[in-house]
């Protein structure tokens, strides 16, 4: 017997009372290029009741033939952005966590991920990976040998990129965990 989509049980239907669904956290990523946000973030997802959406792997599928420079990731970084927000916020309020491996690595970045929390009503980690530049371009240098990331960025790539990266500040308000590595 098939029942009309309004008889329908919906974890967060109107009459569902709010106790009863309760937000998911976004794990949100600040850190230079080969900082370790990826493998951080695969740590994290490892929890119960929680996803890993990856900027990088997105991209290299549905654009990876139409980046080839750092003009066409912020094009496209920001197509992705588009789609993903509702979904990452409709995610959340089901009550599921999410480890949203994409930079936040500038303020306005960051103030579209804090629309993401708002919307959803959801707690948040800002994971602040705070390493020095050699430290990152000697990872850099060593993934891209290994051949294994999606994308090889070269040494001048990264300075180009980290020239727009600002670390958080305690005025905007996140709750930041931030993480100190030299290992690579």
């Amino acid at each position: 017997m098939t029942r009309p989509l309004s008889e329908l049980p919906h974890t967060n239907s109107p009459s569902t009372p709010a106790h009863e669904t309760r937000a998911g956290t976004l794990h949100m990523l600040c850190g230079k290029i080969a900082a370790g946000k990826s493998t951080l973030a695969a740590e994290l997802a490892r929890k119960p009741g929680t996803v890993l959406i990856a900027e990088d792997e997105w991209l290299s599928t549905l654009f990876g033939d139409q980046m080839r420079s750092v003009a066409d990731y912020v094009r496209v970084s920001e197509k992705l952005r588009g789609v993903m927000g509702p979904h990452v916020a409709m995610l959340l309020r089901c009550g599921v966590s999410v480890v949203l491996d994409f930079p936040a690595n500038t303020v306005g970045l960051r103030n579209w991920m804090r629309g993401i929390v708002e919307e959803a009503g959801a707690d948040h980690v800002l994971h602040y990976l705070d390493l020095a530049d050699d430290v990152c371009i000697a990872r850099l240098r060593v993934r891209n040998r290994a051949g294994t990331h999606q994308f090889a960025a070269s040494d001048a790539q990264f300075h180009q990129i980290n020239a727009a990266f600002v670390p958080p500040s305690v005025d905007e308000g996140f709750n930041v965990v931030t993480h100190q590595t030299e290992t690579l």
